[in-house]
């Protein structure tokens, strides 16, 4: 019951952080607006009223809906197998020996890059924009992984071995409870880096999701639903985020 207490006062006070940094960002925005006075930075109040007629519409829902399921297709597709990897990597020298190079490698290099050649491997569909991100989401899971599971202190490792744990139990025993905060807080960034690159991902051979809408706004002069679309994949962003920060307190709870 003290834990739930604990929770649910936690959840107020970040409620409350973001409803007063949305506040701040308002009142700068329309500030900005109005000393500016040019077409293309429309008020809040203007693209606010735009947000609500493209959701009325269900256009807005349709390109939301585009944009999130490539996200969360890419995530299926990258976490687990990026996780598995780098907690070997961690935990095995052997391992380690022929992923570190790799990682070392790659890792640094902008996947964004990586985008002309996927599509000429993949083709111009949906598969190409779901790769793009699973390489994001993948090679941050990846190093978090390794290095956390590196960080495991050796003393905890040799007690539960000395209990007559297999190595099956020392991984979902120690491993893999020791490195999930880690693993959730590289999955928080990625998922902020993830989102900024679908923007990019969607304005190549796509009639669907917010990026696509952004640059469709954009060049039909339309600033107002430009915004409102700028906001729609700032608030998918924030889902991602809040759902994450939902699990964490699930799968953690001792962080709480």
């Amino acid at each position: 019951m003290r834990l739930g207490g604990r929770n649910g006062a936690m959840a107020t006070r970040r409620a409350a952080s973001i409803a007063l940094a949305v506040a701040v960002i308002v009142a700068v925005w329309s500030a900005a607006a109005a000393a500016l006075g040019k077409p293309f930075l429309p008020s809040p109040a203007t693209t606010f009223a735009a947000f609500g007629r493209l959701a009325a519409t269900g256009s807005l829902g349709r390109h939301a809906a585009a944009s999130a399921s490539r996200v969360l297709w890419a995530l299926a597709a990258s976490f687990f197998p990026a996780a598995a990897l780098g907690l070997a990597a961690g935990r095995s020298r052997r391992v380690d020996a022929v992923v570190a190079p790799v990682v070392y490698v790659l890792h640094p290099l902008p996947k964004v890059a990586f985008l002309p050649v996927i599509m000429l491997v993949f083709g111009l569909g949906e598969a190409s924009k779901v790769i793009l991100v699973a390489l994001i989401v993948f090679s941050q899971i990846l190093v978090a992984a390794r290095d956390a599971a590196r960080r495991i202190p050796r003393p905890l490792v040799d007690s539960v071995r000395s209990l007559g744990a297999s190595r099956l139990d020392l991984a979902f025993r120690v491993v893999v409870p020791s490195t999930l905060p880690d693993l959730l807080t590289s999955l928080r960034v990625s998922l902020g880096t993830a989102v900024a690159v679908l923007f990019l991902a969607e304005t190549f051979a796509t009639e669907t999701g917010l990026g696509y809408l952004i640059v469709d706004a954009w060049a039909r002069v339309a600033y107002a639903e430009m915004y409102a679309a700028i906001v729609a994949l700032s608030l998918l962003g924030l889902g991602f985020f809040m759902a994450v920060d939902l699990a964490e307190r699930l799968l953690c709870p001792w962080r709480s």
